[in-house]
């Protein structure tokens, strides 16, 4: 530091951890001056160079107590209570920092370093309140890029993303280059499903750092969505160039998928194993494909195989229930999906394939019992309904087997003919039967 400066401290910004839509956040912190130096009597100067030699050396705690003592002094002198603010970020004492920070904006309401601080400070706690400081500091320095970086973030982070986005193209205007504004509007023309807008930002973002991993994926995603032929091969160089990103191996595999290559996609799942045992998440994949597939012998052996590493995955279960459902090995069916209910008896998916295998297994009872459960979780249509109906038929319960073939007519809307027609000839035969037990 030079001799002018000796009689006040620099504040180090406190920097936010990195964002979730940037490949990595800005890590060299700012260094705004506190203020214009204020001459002031001894010993008061002692004080001020006693916190300064201690931050110098990193030791943030032994700064406060000779700034609390000038502020005892002096309580009205803003750069000093801006300083003390941060020797309680530094310490990590941050409750204690924001109300000097706000002390000191009250002192000097153009003392942009304490907006900017107190902005930032915020922005990894409430980022919502960091707004205010972060707008306050960005209308001082309307020029400087990383205020309003930071207020672009804060809007995002608080979930106004029309306002962060805003930010960002404000930013690009003052600084064209700025790769995590570039990248960040990548991301969000892809969230606001524009892909075509979004390939144009990510490129631009690889003409500015070539290699740049977040924007490489991003292009590949904006490429996918797309349906651009020159889709896979971009990925298939990508997950040769980053052979340890197993998200992009995965999105892959989805992509041959989705395009019925599925002998392609099985061979990059065994790619994924890289010559060891299958996981849980790989074995899924491929009981996926084996499905497109329509193997599903195949299929069952493999979600064995992945119940036996995760017996506790109720989606494995579940899915496994649902193969021996349509291959019709109901009791095999029944002990899956009761295994999956047990472990999620919140998916009503599950439920509603038991109550089937319930009903093709001829087990009326247990098929109403649990109609009666999905009932209490929303309202049954005309299909659940017709299965009513024709389970209390087969249990000769006559008038609740004509309520709910009435009730199926009176949603259904004659939208399935034959069943409609089934219906009524149940209804007509039931109401003879009714009449000979008066």
């Amino acid at each position: 530091m030079t001799q002018h400066h000796t009689r006040h401290l620099f504040a180090l910004l406190f920097v936010a951890a990195s964002f979730t839509f940037c490949a990595a956040a800005r890590q060299t912190p700012d260094k705004p001056s506190a203020g214009k130096s204020q001459k002031v009597a001894n010993p008061l100067n002692d004080l001020l160079d006693d916190a300064q030699k201690f931050l110098n050396k990193d030791d943030c705690d032994a700064a406060i107590p000779p700034l609390q003592k000038f502020i005892a002094e002096k309580p009205d002198v803003a750069f000093v209570h801006f300083q003390l603010a941060y020797a309680f970020t530094c310490a990590h004492r941050l409750e204690e920092a924001r109300p000097e920070y706000e002390r000191a904006i009250a002192l000097d309401p153009k003392l942009y370093e304490a907006y900017l601080n107190l902005g930032t400070l915020l922005l990894s706690v409430d980022p919502g309140q960091a707004v205010a400081p972060l707008q306050k500091a960005v209308e001082l320095q309307p020029a400087q890029t990383h205020p309003r970086y930071l207020l672009a973030v804060a809007f995002d982070r608080s979930g106004n993303e029309s306002a962060a986005a805003e930010e960002f193209q404000k930013l690009l205007r003052l600084d064209p280059n700025d790769l995590q504004s570039v990248i960040y509007m990548g991301n969000y023309e892809l969230r606001h499903h524009n892909p075509a807008a979004a390939e144009l930002r990510f490129r631009r973002a690889l003409e500015i750092k070539p290699g740049e991993q977040a924007a490489q994926k991003g292009l590949l995603r904006s490429l996918s969505e797309q349906n651009k032929p020159e889709s896979i091969a971009a990925y298939r160089q990508y997950v040769a160039d980053h052979p340890n990103d197993p998200d992009a191996k995965t999105h892959l595999i989805h992509m041959l998928l989705d395009q019925g290559k599925y002998d392609e996609a099985l061979a990059e799942t065994d790619k994924l194993s890289a010559g060891q045992p299958a996981s849980p998440e790989i074995l899924k994949l491929r009981a996926d494909i084996l499905i497109a597939q329509k193997n599903s012998d195949a299929a069952i052996d493999t979600l064995n195989q992945a119940i036996a590493l995760a017996p506790k995955d109720a989606q494995l279960h579940g899915g496994l229930g649902r193969l021996y459902l349509g291959k019709r090995q109901f009791p095999e069916a029944e002990r899956e999906l009761k295994t999956a209910l047990q472990l999620d008896r919140s998916n009503l998916v599950y439920l509603k394939d038991l109550s089937s295998t319930y009903y093709l297994a001829g087990n009326c009872p247990a098929t109403l019992a649990s109609l009666d459960a999905i009932d209490l979780r929303e309202a049954p249509g005309a299909g659940a309904w017709f299965i009513r109906a024709l389970c209390y038929d087969k249990l000769h319960q006559v008038q609740p087997a004509l309520a709910a073939y009435r009730k199926f007519l009176e949603l259904d809307e004659k939208r399935n003919p034959d069943q409609v027609w089934q219906a009524n000839q149940r209804i007509h035969v039931l109401q003879k039967v009714a009449e000979k037990k008066k």
